[in-house]
């Protein structure tokens, strides 16, 4: 996917000389967490977040200044944060040079950058200017569509399995000794996982498969010991190695 095909279209936008309780009561108002500022001509210039509100000298969260923390900081340091914290225009108070991003910047890249720079929203540009932003929340409505429009059942059990173990295979988290068998839709697994969060991936793996409807966990832990005649229907099982495989239930 690409950038244009999640962001917000309709960007709520303030000038930089705009006072900054001015920009407060837009963001409330429109229950937006960033506010893009444009400068006369449309081009982006700063950015203003929640966040660039949590030190403030209103409410006592300014930060402390002595002249041992002023020659810890640098005084031009000290001086930016002084103006940030006791800013009146959106100018003063605002993130210069925000991160942006393309329309079509592949949605894997913005998602890498808002990570890697814990943003929380990332203005589209085309050239200088802004057509979009997305935010936390839109990869959350992308992701929504998905999730909701999973498909059925199909009916095939042999291809549900196929599928179950490609899934699975080359994955560093596949259990040994797995046995995969379908019925209906539902998954039985069998096997060794070497962990608990290995043990997720499996069954997060295979719920991920088209026509699953749900999967019935037989996997074992590296350190369990199970009793074979429980929970694999009798017989001389000496080990999980050696059980024994149909020709539609290989092990992968």
């Amino acid at each position: 996917m690409r950038a244009h095909q999640i962001m917000s279209r309709r960007v709520v936008t303030i000038r930089p000389d705009a006072p900054a309780a001015d920009a407060i009561k837009v963001m409330l108002a429109h229950h937006i967490s960033g506010l893009p500022v444009v400068d006369p001509a449309g081009t982006l210039v700063g950015i203003l977040c929640e966040s660039d509100f949590l030190r403030r000298t209103e409410i006592g969260t300014a930060h402390e200044r002595n002249r041992l923390l002023t020659m810890l900081r640098g005084a031009d340091r000290t001086a930016a944060e002084f103006v940030k914290e006791h800013g009146r225009t959106v100018e003063q108070v605002m993130t210069r040079q925000p991160v942006s991003t393309t329309e079509q910047a592949p949605l894997v890249e913005v998602a890498d950058m808002m990570e890697r720079r814990h943003l929380n929203h990332v203005p589209v540009m085309r050239g200088e200017h802004i057509v979009g932003i997305i935010t936390r929340s839109d990869f959350l409505s992308a992701v929504a569509g998905p999730l909701a429009s999973a498909s059925g059942y199909s009916g095939d059990d042999g291809q549900i399995r196929r599928s179950v173990l490609a899934a699975l295979a080359g994955t560093p988290w596949q259990p040994a000794c797995l046995n995969v068998s379908v019925k209906d839709g539902t998954v039985t697994l069998r096997g060794v996982v070497r962990g608990e969060n290995a043990h997720r991936a499996v069954i997060v793996a295979c719920e991920n498969v088209a026509g699953v409807r749900a999967v019935e966990d037989r996997l074992y832990l590296q350190s369990d010991r199970p009793d074979p005649e429980d929970d694999y229907g009798g017989g001389d099982f000496v080990s999980l190695q050696v059980e024994p495989s149909t020709l539609d239930d290989e092990p992968l």
